[in-house]
C-alpha cells in the first residue's frame, strides 16, 4: 500500500489535473506524465519503465476525468456530438495501434523525448493562439476519420487525452473555443478507454513492474488520482465558461514549457 505522503501527492495531482481537464479540455495528461515519472522514479522503478508507466497510468485516469468533465459541459449544451461521433472511430483505431503495438516496442527514453518535443510544440501553439482563416470548416467524414486516427495515435504515445491536438484542430476549423473544449472532453473517453486497454494488455509479463500493476498501469495511482480528479473536473468546466481562457492558456503554456524541459532531460538521461 502507498504511504500517506504518496497518497497526498497523488491526491493533489489529481485535483489539479481534473480542474485543467475541465477548464481546457486537455485531459490533464501533459501535467500528469512528468510528475508521475518523478513519483515512479522515487518508488525505485527503472527510468525507462517509469516513463511508460507514467504515460499509461495518466491515460487510464482520463477514463474517469472525461466522464465527470463532459457531464458538466453537456449541461451547458456545449458538446458538439456530431463532431465527436465522426472523430471517435478513428480515435479508437489509432489508440489501439499505438498502445497495443508501437508503445511496447519503443524505449521509454524515446517516448520521453517525443513527449517533451510534442508538449513544447503544443505549448507554443497554445501561447501564440493563432486565429484560423474565417472560411475554414471541419473536413468531411473521411477527413475526420483520419484526423481521429492521428489524435488517438499521438495520445497513445504521450498519455494525454487528445485535447492538445483536438482542441487546436477544431478551433483551426472555426469551431468556437468553448465547443472545442467541451467536445474534446467527450473525446477523452474513447481515447482513454482504447489506449488504457492496450497498455494493460501490452504490459503483461513486463519485468520490473511495481506491485498492484495492471500491465503498464499502476493501480494505486490510478485510484487516488481518478477519485480526486472527478471532484474538480466539473469546477474546471464551469470556470471555462466564465474565466479569461486565453490568458489562462498562456499561463498553462508557460508551465508546459518547464515540464517539457524536465521530460527532455529525463529522456536524454535514460538514453545515456
Amino acid at each position: 500500500m502507498p504511504d500517506l505522503l504518496l497518497i497526498v501527492e497523488l491526491g493533489v495531482l489529481g485535483l489539479a489535473t481534473g480542474f485543467l481537464a475541465g477548464l481546457l479540455g486537455i485531459g490533464g495528461g501533459m501535467l500528469l506524465v512528468p510528475f508521475m515519472t518523478y513519483i515512479l522514479g522515487a518508488q525505485k522503478v527503472a527510468p525507462d519503465l517509469a516513463v511508460k508507466m507514467a504515460i499509461a497510468t495518466s491515460m487510464a485516469t482520463i477514463v474517469f476525468t472525461s466522464i465527470s468533465s463532459v457531464r458538466a459541459h453537456q449541461r451547458r449544451g456545449a458538446v458538439r456530438w456530431d463532431i465527436a461521433r465522426r472523430l471517435a472511430p478513428g480515435i479508437v483505431a489509432g489508440g489501439f495501434l499505438a498502445s497495443l503495438g508501437v508503445f511496447a516496442l519503443l524505449k521509454g527514453a524515446f517516448l520521453a523525448i517525443f513527449f517533451a518535443l510534442f508538449v513544447g510544440f503544443s505549448a507554443t501553439q497554445m501561447f501564440l493562439d493563432r486565429k484560423p482563416a474565417p472560411t475554414r470548416q471541419m473536413p468531411g467524414n473521411a477527413g475526420q476519420l483520419g484526423a481521429g486516427g492521428a489524435i488517438g495515435f499521438l495520445s497513445g504515445l504521450v498519455g494525454a487525452g487528445g485535447g492538445f491536438v483536438s482542441v487546436p484542430f477544431m478551433t483551426w476549423c472555426n469551431v468556437p473555443m468553448h465547443n472545442a473544449v467541451a467536445t474534446s472532453a467527450a473525446l477523452g473517453f474513447p481515447i482513454a478507454l482504447a489506449n488504457g486497454l492496450g497498455y494493460a494488455i501490452s504490459g503483461q509479463g513486463v519485468h520490473g513492474l511495481p506491485a498492484a500493476s495492471l500491465g503498464y498501469i499502476w493501480l494505486p495511482a490510478l485510484a487516488v488520482i481518478a477519485t480526486c480528479s472527478v471532484l474538480t473536473a466539473p469546477l474546471g468546466a464551469k470556470a471555462a465558461h466564465g474565466l479569461p481562457v486565453k490568458r489562462l492558456k498562456r499561463v498553462f503554456a508557460s508551465l508546459l514549457f518547464t515540464l517539457a524541459a524536465y521530460m527532455l532531460f529525463k529522456g536524454i538521461a535514460a538514453a545515456g
